[in-house]
């Protein structure tokens, strides 16, 4: 009976201590949120209160520039914002282009190593100017490059706590007169003195704005037009003009459906006479009208499902071409505005299926009258469309993922996900390689748009920048 009394005692004091040590354990763990995987997400954060707030303040300050060995280089031409001096990804300069390479490829002239992600540089005056991210300092870093060795002509930063989300950095700057403007991972906005790198101005989307920060941090690049600079928070307001010199708003849009920002940039536009920002937020397509901020017309007619990178693309006749590459059962539609009683009206004038055109990461561009871009279904065939996106031709074989790609001297450059680069004739009549190289060795995710000034291509893959020369000798 006593041996009973003592296994039963026994027994109680190990439930209770198994009960404690769980509590215990349970409670050391709460701080550690469990979520159910999306599909597609890549472990990427959800935005909420708190993340949208997180690593930046109204009293963020920006450091003093520290300068470096290098020098402006003596080179001409200009790729002064995201996709181009007109933003549609064509490089006008004079300077021919060599139509083969050799063996080894094109000669590279520098190459760093940057922080993970996609943010290519802007290039003006011999200086490339790229908004990387210094994971030891724990700071996004404005870097002024030159062109000739890559060497930093000076360097600043401003604290903001990011962890490795896909890629970190994945904007370009936009360098206007004597000022370079950068959009940060976590919507930091600062207006950067293009010769000397001071801090102008520094504006936070987040607390200034209630902007929320897009799952896979900003893709969103600056806007300059007319004198001003366009942002999307899509907090308070969908858009906002800001004077670039002073950081003074100037006017702000309504956001009459709460949208919320995407990873696309803002695109100007001349639709039925009026200069209209297109942008396409988190619930469909807006068009803003440049001069006062009013709200010309939105469409729910092309939902954001998932996420969007691609900008819309202007097409001749008042028209937009939109694409996608995240689940849409569209993967392209081409909308069409018309004035009615002084009002603006919307219409879906085609649609394409994702077997047809669709696109995850880059914007197509108009050349010729005619959609170059890269496809996602099929491996990422380049294809070259119509106006009312019906294919011309295909690359066949010649597949780039989720590649960059531009135009230039009647040529077309397009980038695999891997670093193999190649070039192609701009023809709308057929697809003709002309070289290709593969630039990076074991290359990943060579997913940042490219920069070309002076035959000075600027290309990058997830860790990796080089700068290659393409003109003809």
């Amino acid at each position: 009976m006593k041996t009973q009394r003592t296994d039963l005692v026994l027994s109680s004091a190990v439930a209770i201590a198994g009960i404690v040590l769980l509590s215990v354990w349970l409670n050391t763990r709460s701080s550690r949120s469990l979520q159910a995987r999306i599909p597609g997400q890549d472990g990427a954060p959800l935005a909420s209160a708190d993340d949208s707030t997180a690593g930046g303040s109204s009293s963020t300050t920006v450091g003093q520039p520290v300068r470096g060995a290098g020098q402006a280089a003596g080179v001409p031409g200009e790729w002064p914002t995201f996709r181009g001096p007109k933003r549609d990804g064509i490089c006008e300069d004079s300077t021919r282009l060599a139509r083969s390479w050799l063996a080894q490829g094109p000669p590279v002239l520098w190459q760093l190593t940057v922080c993970e992600g996609y943010a290519s540089p802007a290039i003006h005056a011999g200086c490339a100017y790229l908004l990387d991210y210094d994971e030891a300092a724990g700071a996004d870093t404005m870097r002024c490059l030159s062109l000739d060795d890559g060497r930093e002509i000076w360097r600043n930063s401003y604290p903001v706590a990011l962890t490795r989300n896909h890629g970190i950095s994945r904007t370009m700057p936009a360098v206007v007169e004597d000022r370079v403007i950068t959009i940060g991972p976590r919507c930091h906005v600062v207006c950067w003195d293009a010769k000397t790198g001071e801090s102008r101005w520094l504006i936070d989307l987040v607390r200034e704005h209630h902007a929320v920060v897009p799952r896979w941090y900003a893709g969103q690049c600056p806007l300059i037009d007319q004198d001003r600079l366009i942002l999307a928070p899509c907090g308070d307001s969908l858009l906002i003009a800001v004077d670039y010199k002073t950081g003074k708003v100037l006017w702000k849009s309504p956001n009459p459906r709460r949208w919320e920002m995407t990873h696309v940039s803002v695109v100007p536009a001349v639709l039925q006479g009026r200069r209209t920002y297109v942008y396409c937020g988190s619930g469909g397509v807006a068009g803003i009208a440049a001069d006062d901020g009013s709200l010309l017309w939105d469409t729910t007619a092309w939902p954001v499902q998932f996420a969007h990178a691609p900008s819309p693309l202007a097409l001749p006749g008042d028209r937009i071409f939109l694409s996608s590459g995240y689940g849409n059962k569209t993967g392209a539609l081409i909308l069409s505005l018309q004035q009615q009683g002084g009002k603006f009206q919307v219409a879906t004038a085609a649609e394409l299926t994702p077997q047809q055109f669709n696109s995850e990461q880059q914007t197509p561009i108009l050349y010729r009258d005619h959609i170059f871009g890269v496809r996602k279904r099929g491996g990422g065939q380049l294809v070259c469309l119509d106006v009312n996106g019906k294919e011309v031709w295909n690359s066949g074989t010649d597949r780039f993922g989720h590649g960059p790609y531009m135009i230039a001297d009647g040529c077309v450059l397009v980038m695999d996900n891997s670093g193999r680069l190649a070039l192609a004739e701009a023809d709308i009549a057929s697809y003709r390689r002309l070289a290709s190289y593969q630039v990076f060795e074991d290359g990943h995710d060579a997913w940042g748009p490219m920069a070309l000034a002076g035959g000075r291509l600027i290309v990058r893959d997830l860790t990796r920048m080089v700068c290659l020369d393409i003109a003809a000798h």
